[in-house]
Protein backbone atom coordinates (compact mmCIF):
# COMPACT_ATOMS: atom_id res chain seq x y z
CA UNK A 1 0.00 0.00 0.00
CA UNK A 2 1.43 3.03 -1.10
CA UNK A 3 -0.72 5.87 0.02
CA UNK A 4 -0.92 6.20 4.31
CA UNK A 5 -3.67 7.78 6.24
CA UNK A 6 -1.57 9.78 8.42
CA UNK A 7 0.37 11.79 5.36
CA UNK A 8 -3.28 12.41 3.72
CA UNK A 9 -4.39 13.46 7.60
CA UNK A 10 -1.04 16.29 7.42
CA UNK A 11 -2.11 17.07 3.77
CA UNK A 12 -5.84 17.77 4.51
CA UNK A 13 -7.34 19.34 7.32
CA UNK A 14 -11.10 18.34 6.06
CA UNK A 15 -9.27 14.75 6.38
CA UNK A 16 -7.71 15.00 9.22
CA UNK A 17 -10.79 16.26 11.41
CA UNK A 18 -13.44 13.33 9.64
CA UNK A 19 -10.11 10.56 10.58
CA UNK A 20 -10.51 12.01 14.16
CA UNK A 21 -14.28 12.05 14.66
CA UNK A 22 -14.57 8.62 13.07
CA UNK A 23 -11.92 7.06 15.56
CA UNK A 24 -14.09 8.18 18.55
CA UNK A 25 -16.67 5.10 18.80
CA UNK A 26 -20.24 7.14 19.26
CA UNK A 27 -23.01 4.37 18.89
CA UNK A 28 -25.90 5.48 19.15
CA UNK A 29 -26.83 6.46 22.97
CA UNK A 30 -22.85 6.50 23.45
CA UNK A 31 -21.97 10.27 21.82
CA UNK A 32 -21.00 12.09 25.14
CA UNK A 33 -17.16 11.70 23.89
CA UNK A 34 -17.14 12.79 20.45
CA UNK A 35 -19.97 15.21 21.56
CA UNK A 36 -17.42 16.53 24.01
CA UNK A 37 -14.98 16.73 21.10
CA UNK A 38 -16.75 18.90 18.55
CA UNK A 39 -17.50 21.49 20.84
CA UNK A 40 -13.99 21.43 22.27
CA UNK A 41 -12.84 21.89 18.49
CA UNK A 42 -15.31 24.34 17.76
CA UNK A 43 -14.85 26.65 20.82
CA UNK A 44 -11.15 26.73 20.72
CA UNK A 45 -11.65 27.70 16.84
CA UNK A 46 -13.23 30.88 18.03
CA UNK A 47 -17.30 29.43 17.66
CA UNK A 48 -19.86 29.58 19.80
CA UNK A 49 -20.69 25.94 20.62
CA UNK A 50 -22.33 23.80 23.36
CA UNK A 51 -24.42 20.91 24.67
CA UNK A 52 -27.98 21.11 25.03
CA UNK A 53 -29.69 19.30 27.88
CA UNK A 54 -29.66 16.58 25.99
CA UNK A 55 -26.04 16.74 24.42
CA UNK A 56 -27.10 17.23 21.29
CA UNK A 57 -23.88 19.86 19.92
CA UNK A 58 -25.37 23.52 18.45
CA UNK A 59 -23.20 26.02 17.45
CA UNK A 60 -23.55 29.36 15.75
CA UNK A 61 -21.36 31.68 13.42
CA UNK A 62 -22.35 35.08 13.87
CA UNK A 63 -23.33 37.11 10.50
CA UNK A 64 -21.20 39.72 9.05
CA UNK A 65 -24.16 41.11 7.26
CA UNK A 66 -27.20 41.08 9.25
CA UNK A 67 -29.65 41.93 5.77
CA UNK A 68 -28.94 38.60 5.01
CA UNK A 69 -30.54 35.24 6.14
CA UNK A 70 -28.88 32.21 8.53
CA UNK A 71 -28.12 28.63 7.20
CA UNK A 72 -28.95 25.56 9.27
CA UNK A 73 -26.86 22.76 8.80
CA UNK A 74 -27.40 19.54 10.48
CA UNK A 75 -26.13 15.83 11.06
CA UNK A 76 -26.03 13.07 13.39
CA UNK A 77 -23.14 11.70 15.73
CA UNK A 78 -23.81 8.66 16.27
CA UNK A 79 -22.79 5.35 14.21
CA UNK A 80 -23.95 2.05 13.56
CA UNK A 81 -21.35 -0.28 15.77
CA UNK A 82 -20.10 -0.52 19.51
CA UNK A 83 -17.82 1.15 21.26
CA UNK A 84 -14.46 -1.01 19.90
CA UNK A 85 -11.65 0.37 18.38
CA UNK A 86 -12.26 2.09 14.98
CA UNK A 87 -8.91 1.75 13.05
CA UNK A 88 -8.82 3.25 9.93
CA UNK A 89 -6.74 3.15 6.71
CA UNK A 90 -6.74 4.04 2.96
CA UNK A 91 -8.05 0.85 0.95
CA UNK A 92 -5.31 -1.03 -1.39
CA UNK A 93 -6.85 1.22 -4.50
CA UNK A 94 -5.93 4.21 -2.42
CA UNK A 95 -9.76 5.44 -3.08
CA UNK A 96 -11.01 4.94 -0.08
CA UNK A 97 -10.93 5.58 3.92
CA UNK A 98 -11.99 2.10 5.75
CA UNK A 99 -12.02 0.75 8.59
CA UNK A 100 -9.36 -2.89 9.02
CA UNK A 101 -13.20 -4.31 8.81
CA UNK A 102 -13.96 -5.25 11.67
CA UNK A 103 -16.85 -2.47 12.46
CA UNK A 104 -18.64 0.33 10.77
CA UNK A 105 -16.74 3.41 9.87
CA UNK A 106 -19.47 5.61 10.39
CA UNK A 107 -18.91 8.21 7.75
CA UNK A 108 -22.61 8.01 8.20
CA UNK A 109 -22.76 10.84 9.46
CA UNK A 110 -19.32 11.96 9.90
CA UNK A 111 -19.04 13.11 6.65
CA UNK A 112 -21.94 15.50 7.01
CA UNK A 113 -20.50 16.64 10.83
CA UNK A 114 -16.73 17.15 9.57
CA UNK A 115 -18.08 18.98 6.77
CA UNK A 116 -20.18 21.37 8.65
CA UNK A 117 -17.73 22.30 10.65
CA UNK A 118 -14.98 22.59 8.16
CA UNK A 119 -17.67 24.88 6.75
CA UNK A 120 -17.86 26.98 9.86
CA UNK A 121 -13.82 27.56 10.58
CA UNK A 122 -13.24 28.50 7.10
CA UNK A 123 -15.52 31.29 7.67
CA UNK A 124 -14.44 32.34 11.07
CA UNK A 125 -10.91 32.13 9.58
CA UNK A 126 -12.28 34.75 6.42
CA UNK A 127 -14.28 37.28 8.37
CA UNK A 128 -14.48 39.16 4.85
CA UNK A 129 -17.03 37.02 3.03
CA UNK A 130 -20.45 38.41 3.79
CA UNK A 131 -23.04 35.76 5.11
CA UNK A 132 -25.71 35.83 7.54
CA UNK A 133 -24.70 33.84 9.61
CA UNK A 134 -24.43 29.85 10.02
CA UNK A 135 -26.40 27.39 12.77
CA UNK A 136 -25.56 24.21 13.44
CA UNK A 137 -26.89 20.68 15.18
CA UNK A 138 -25.65 17.85 15.75
CA UNK A 139 -28.21 14.74 17.18
CA UNK A 140 -27.34 11.87 19.09
CA UNK A 141 -29.40 8.77 18.45
CA UNK A 142 -30.34 9.53 15.11
CA UNK A 143 -29.74 5.68 13.71
CA UNK A 144 -32.36 3.65 16.43
CA UNK A 145 -34.71 6.42 17.63
CA UNK A 146 -34.69 9.95 16.13
CA UNK A 147 -34.09 10.96 20.19
CA UNK A 148 -31.67 13.50 19.65
CA UNK A 149 -33.13 15.75 17.03
CA UNK A 150 -36.89 15.14 19.07
CA UNK A 151 -34.91 17.31 21.94
CA UNK A 152 -33.86 19.84 20.12
CA UNK A 153 -35.01 23.33 20.89
CA UNK A 154 -36.26 24.46 17.48
CA UNK A 155 -37.43 27.43 18.92
CA UNK A 156 -34.42 28.29 19.68
CA UNK A 157 -32.66 28.31 15.84
CA UNK A 158 -32.99 31.43 13.66
CA UNK A 159 -32.87 29.31 10.28
CA UNK A 160 -35.91 28.75 7.85
CA UNK A 161 -33.87 26.57 5.15
CA UNK A 162 -31.83 23.80 6.21
CA UNK A 163 -29.34 21.33 5.14
CA UNK A 164 -29.51 18.15 6.39
CA UNK A 165 -25.78 16.53 5.00
CA UNK A 166 -27.25 12.72 5.55
CA UNK A 167 -27.57 11.40 2.34
CA UNK A 168 -24.85 8.74 1.02
CA UNK A 169 -24.27 9.82 -2.48
CA UNK A 170 -22.33 12.97 -3.94
CA UNK A 171 -24.88 15.57 -5.41
CA UNK A 172 -28.11 14.04 -4.18
CA UNK A 173 -30.40 16.83 -3.78
CA UNK A 174 -33.41 14.95 -1.83
CA UNK A 175 -36.66 17.40 -2.05
CA UNK A 176 -38.93 15.05 -0.44
CA UNK A 177 -39.08 11.88 1.96
CA UNK A 178 -41.88 9.32 3.00
CA UNK A 179 -43.37 8.64 6.06
CA UNK A 180 -44.08 5.33 8.02
CA UNK A 181 -46.98 3.96 8.60
CA UNK A 182 -47.60 0.52 10.50
CA UNK A 183 -50.77 -1.12 9.10
CA UNK A 184 -52.41 -4.31 10.64
CA UNK A 185 -54.66 -6.43 8.78
CA UNK A 186 -57.09 -8.38 11.38
CA UNK A 187 -59.65 -11.14 10.46
CA UNK A 188 -61.93 -12.90 13.06
CA UNK A 189 -64.10 -15.84 11.95
CA UNK A 190 -66.91 -15.94 14.51
CA UNK A 191 -66.86 -19.62 15.05
CA UNK A 192 -64.23 -22.26 14.92
CA UNK A 193 -64.24 -25.94 14.85
CA UNK A 194 -62.55 -29.68 14.05
CA UNK A 195 -61.10 -30.03 10.62
CA UNK A 196 -62.40 -33.18 9.91
CA UNK A 197 -66.00 -33.11 11.81
CA UNK A 198 -66.71 -29.86 11.38
CA UNK A 199 -65.29 -29.12 7.69
CA UNK A 200 -69.03 -29.65 5.77
CA UNK A 201 -70.74 -27.30 7.95
CA UNK A 202 -70.58 -23.87 6.05
CA UNK A 203 -71.41 -21.57 8.57
CA UNK A 204 -67.40 -21.87 9.74
CA UNK A 205 -64.92 -20.40 7.71
CA UNK A 206 -61.63 -20.30 8.32
CA UNK A 207 -60.00 -16.95 8.86
CA UNK A 208 -56.54 -17.85 7.36
CA UNK A 209 -58.28 -18.42 3.87
CA UNK A 210 -59.95 -15.53 4.76
CA UNK A 211 -56.90 -13.05 4.69
CA UNK A 212 -55.23 -14.85 2.11
CA UNK A 213 -58.09 -13.44 0.09
CA UNK A 214 -57.83 -9.87 1.74
CA UNK A 215 -54.30 -9.89 0.89
CA UNK A 216 -54.71 -11.07 -2.79
CA UNK A 217 -56.80 -7.80 -3.24
CA UNK A 218 -54.88 -5.26 -1.34
CA UNK A 219 -52.02 -3.19 -3.56
CA UNK A 220 -48.66 -4.47 -2.74
CA UNK A 221 -45.29 -2.81 -3.83
CA UNK A 222 -45.08 0.51 -5.38
CA UNK A 223 -48.48 2.68 -4.99
CA UNK A 224 -47.67 5.65 -7.21
CA UNK A 225 -44.58 7.12 -8.95
CA UNK A 226 -43.71 10.56 -10.32
CA UNK A 227 -40.96 12.14 -11.94
CA UNK A 228 -38.71 12.11 -8.63
CA UNK A 229 -39.20 8.43 -7.53
CA UNK A 230 -41.53 6.41 -5.79
CA UNK A 231 -44.17 8.42 -3.62
CA UNK A 232 -46.35 6.06 -1.99
CA UNK A 233 -46.02 2.12 -1.44
CA UNK A 234 -47.23 -0.32 0.64
CA UNK A 235 -45.05 -3.54 1.76
CA UNK A 236 -46.76 -7.00 3.59
CA UNK A 237 -44.48 -7.81 6.19
CA UNK A 238 -46.09 -10.99 8.08
CA UNK A 239 -48.76 -13.38 7.87
CA UNK A 240 -49.77 -14.85 10.93
CA UNK A 241 -52.98 -17.32 12.06
CA UNK A 242 -54.03 -20.31 12.45
CA UNK A 243 -52.87 -22.80 15.47
CA UNK A 244 -49.55 -21.48 15.70
CA UNK A 245 -50.08 -20.27 19.70
CA UNK A 246 -48.23 -23.75 21.24
CA UNK A 247 -45.29 -23.53 18.82
CA UNK A 248 -44.88 -20.08 19.21
CA UNK A 249 -45.18 -20.53 22.91
CA UNK A 250 -42.17 -23.02 23.18
CA UNK A 251 -40.22 -20.34 21.24
CA UNK A 252 -40.59 -18.18 23.57
CA UNK A 253 -39.74 -20.54 26.19
CA UNK A 254 -36.79 -21.60 24.04
CA UNK A 255 -37.92 -25.31 24.91
CA UNK A 256 -36.65 -25.85 21.09
CA UNK A 257 -33.96 -24.53 19.00
CA UNK A 258 -34.55 -24.55 15.42
CA UNK A 259 -32.53 -23.08 12.13
CA UNK A 260 -35.35 -22.05 10.72
CA UNK A 261 -37.97 -20.89 13.13
CA UNK A 262 -40.43 -20.42 9.98
CA UNK A 263 -39.46 -23.93 8.90
CA UNK A 264 -40.41 -25.05 12.79
CA UNK A 265 -43.47 -23.26 13.30
CA UNK A 266 -45.00 -24.32 9.45
CA UNK A 267 -43.91 -27.93 9.90
CA UNK A 268 -45.85 -27.82 13.41
CA UNK A 269 -48.48 -25.92 13.47
CA UNK A 270 -51.98 -27.43 14.09
CA UNK A 271 -53.61 -28.26 11.38
CA UNK A 272 -57.01 -30.04 12.62
CA UNK A 273 -58.73 -26.92 13.76
CA UNK A 274 -60.77 -24.24 11.57
CA UNK A 275 -58.75 -21.47 12.12
CA UNK A 276 -60.84 -18.14 13.56
CA UNK A 277 -57.73 -15.73 14.03
CA UNK A 278 -55.42 -14.49 11.27
CA UNK A 279 -53.77 -11.36 10.97
CA UNK A 280 -50.93 -9.45 8.40
CA UNK A 281 -48.58 -6.39 8.92
CA UNK A 282 -47.62 -4.23 6.73
CA UNK A 283 -45.96 -1.30 6.00
CA UNK A 284 -46.86 2.09 3.95
CA UNK A 285 -44.92 4.70 2.93
CA UNK A 286 -45.93 8.03 1.26
CA UNK A 287 -44.07 11.15 0.52
CA UNK A 288 -48.05 12.63 0.06
CA UNK A 289 -49.86 12.49 2.97
CA UNK A 290 -52.78 12.89 0.88
CA UNK A 291 -52.44 9.78 -1.02
CA UNK A 292 -50.85 7.63 1.60
CA UNK A 293 -54.43 8.21 2.83
CA UNK A 294 -56.30 7.20 -0.51
CA UNK A 295 -54.35 4.19 -0.34
CA UNK A 296 -55.50 3.44 2.75
CA UNK A 297 -59.06 4.29 2.15
CA UNK A 298 -58.32 2.00 -0.87
CA UNK A 299 -57.75 -0.78 1.54
CA UNK A 300 -60.80 0.17 3.96
CA UNK A 301 -62.96 -0.26 1.10
CA UNK A 302 -61.69 -3.51 0.51
CA UNK A 303 -62.21 -4.10 3.82
CA UNK A 304 -65.76 -3.12 3.86
CA UNK A 305 -66.65 -5.24 1.09
CA UNK A 306 -65.25 -8.23 2.44
CA UNK A 307 -67.31 -8.02 5.28
CA UNK A 308 -70.10 -7.30 3.68
CA UNK A 309 -69.72 -10.47 1.79
CA UNK A 310 -68.84 -12.31 4.89
CA UNK A 311 -71.39 -10.62 6.83
CA UNK A 312 -72.40 -13.44 10.22
CA UNK A 313 -69.21 -15.45 9.79
CA UNK A 314 -66.36 -13.28 10.00
CA UNK A 315 -65.37 -9.33 10.54
CA UNK A 316 -61.35 -7.94 8.83
CA UNK A 317 -60.31 -4.35 10.08
CA UNK A 318 -57.42 -2.42 9.17
CA UNK A 319 -55.63 -0.10 11.53
CA UNK A 320 -53.21 1.88 10.49
CA UNK A 321 -50.56 3.98 12.73
CA UNK A 322 -48.52 6.77 11.69
CA UNK A 323 -44.81 6.36 13.01
CA UNK A 324 -43.39 9.04 11.41
CA UNK A 325 -45.18 11.94 9.16
CA UNK A 326 -44.03 12.36 5.36
CA UNK A 327 -41.25 15.23 4.69
CA UNK A 328 -43.76 16.65 1.92
CA UNK A 329 -42.10 19.02 -1.43
CA UNK A 330 -41.77 22.40 -0.02
CA UNK A 331 -43.30 24.86 -2.86
CA UNK A 332 -40.12 26.87 -2.14
CA UNK A 333 -37.56 25.79 -3.96
CA UNK A 334 -34.52 28.72 -2.69
CA UNK A 335 -32.32 25.45 -1.56
CA UNK A 336 -33.18 23.09 -4.43
CA UNK A 337 -32.22 25.54 -7.12
CA UNK A 338 -29.14 27.22 -4.98
CA UNK A 339 -27.86 23.59 -4.82
CA UNK A 340 -28.06 22.64 -8.69
CA UNK A 341 -26.03 26.04 -9.39
CA UNK A 342 -23.47 24.93 -6.89
CA UNK A 343 -23.27 21.43 -8.16
CA UNK A 344 -22.76 22.81 -11.63
CA UNK A 345 -20.18 25.44 -10.41
CA UNK A 346 -18.11 22.81 -8.83
CA UNK A 347 -18.77 20.01 -11.44
CA UNK A 348 -20.94 17.47 -9.72
CA UNK A 349 -23.54 15.73 -11.37
CA UNK A 350 -26.39 16.78 -9.03
CA UNK A 351 -29.73 14.67 -8.95
CA UNK A 352 -32.89 15.87 -7.46
CA UNK A 353 -34.70 13.13 -5.68
CA UNK A 354 -37.38 11.80 -3.55
CA UNK A 355 -36.12 8.87 -1.36
CA UNK A 356 -38.49 6.39 -0.13
CA UNK A 357 -37.34 6.22 3.50
CA UNK A 358 -37.46 8.43 6.86
CA UNK A 359 -34.27 10.76 7.81
CA UNK A 360 -34.46 13.88 10.71
CA UNK A 361 -35.60 16.33 7.33
CA UNK A 362 -38.91 14.85 8.47
CA UNK A 363 -38.83 16.24 11.92
CA UNK A 364 -37.61 19.33 10.96
CA UNK A 365 -40.25 19.94 7.91
CA UNK A 366 -42.60 19.85 10.94
CA UNK A 367 -41.43 22.04 13.59
CA UNK A 368 -41.13 25.90 13.57
CA UNK A 369 -38.16 28.15 14.24
CA UNK A 370 -37.70 30.81 17.21
CA UNK A 371 -39.28 33.47 14.47
CA UNK A 372 -42.52 30.85 14.18
CA UNK A 373 -41.25 29.96 10.55
CA UNK A 374 -41.95 26.06 10.02
CA UNK A 375 -38.40 24.91 8.67
CA UNK A 376 -37.91 23.94 4.85
CA UNK A 377 -35.10 21.24 5.19
CA UNK A 378 -33.25 19.28 2.27
CA UNK A 379 -31.60 15.92 2.70
CA UNK A 380 -28.02 16.52 0.77
CA UNK A 381 -25.29 13.80 -0.24
CA UNK A 382 -21.45 15.08 0.37
CA UNK A 383 -19.78 12.15 -0.65
CA UNK A 384 -19.73 8.53 -2.19
CA UNK A 385 -20.52 5.87 0.95
CA UNK A 386 -20.46 2.31 0.15
CA UNK A 387 -21.16 -0.54 2.13
CA UNK A 388 -22.78 1.71 4.76
CA UNK A 389 -23.00 0.77 8.55
CA UNK A 390 -21.32 -2.46 7.49
CA UNK A 391 -17.53 -3.57 8.50
CA UNK A 392 -17.05 -2.64 4.53
CA UNK A 393 -18.37 0.45 4.86
CA UNK A 394 -15.62 3.13 3.24
CA UNK A 395 -16.22 6.56 1.84
CA UNK A 396 -14.56 7.96 -1.73
CA UNK A 397 -11.60 10.14 -0.56
CA UNK A 398 -12.23 12.46 -3.82
CA UNK A 399 -16.03 12.71 -3.73
CA UNK A 400 -16.01 13.82 -0.21
CA UNK A 401 -13.48 16.39 -0.95
CA UNK A 402 -15.60 17.60 -3.68
CA UNK A 403 -18.62 17.52 -1.23
CA UNK A 404 -17.44 19.73 0.45
CA UNK A 405 -16.58 22.99 -2.40
CA UNK A 406 -20.08 21.84 -3.22
CA UNK A 407 -21.17 22.45 0.55
CA UNK A 408 -19.02 25.82 0.49
CA UNK A 409 -20.25 26.92 -3.11
CA UNK A 410 -23.96 26.67 -1.94
CA UNK A 411 -23.57 28.48 1.24
CA UNK A 412 -21.69 31.33 -0.84
CA UNK A 413 -24.78 31.16 -3.61
CA UNK A 414 -27.22 31.17 -0.39
CA UNK A 415 -25.64 34.87 1.09
CA UNK A 416 -25.44 36.35 -2.09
Amino acid sequence: MTANIDNLRKENDLIDLFCTLVQIPSPSGEEEKVSAKIVEILTSAGIQAKQDDFKNVIAKLSATDPSKKPLLLSAHMDVVGDASDVNIRISECERFIETDKTRPLGADDKVGVSAAMHLAMYLKNHPEIKHGGLELVFTRDEEQNMTGIHNVKFDEIDSEYVMVLDADKLGQIQISGASYTNGTLIVNAYKGGHSGIDIGDTSRVNAVKLIGELIAQIPQGEYKRDEYGTVTSINIGSVIGGGVEPVIQKIAQKQIEAQSYIEYVANNSLTNIINTKAMAKYSIRSSEEANEQQLINDIKNIVEEFNKKYEGLALAEFIAKSKMKAFEKSGDETIQKICIQACENTGIKGEVSSFHAGAETHIYAHEKNKHNQVFKPYLIGLADIYNMHSSNEMVDIESFLKGYEFLKESFMIFNK
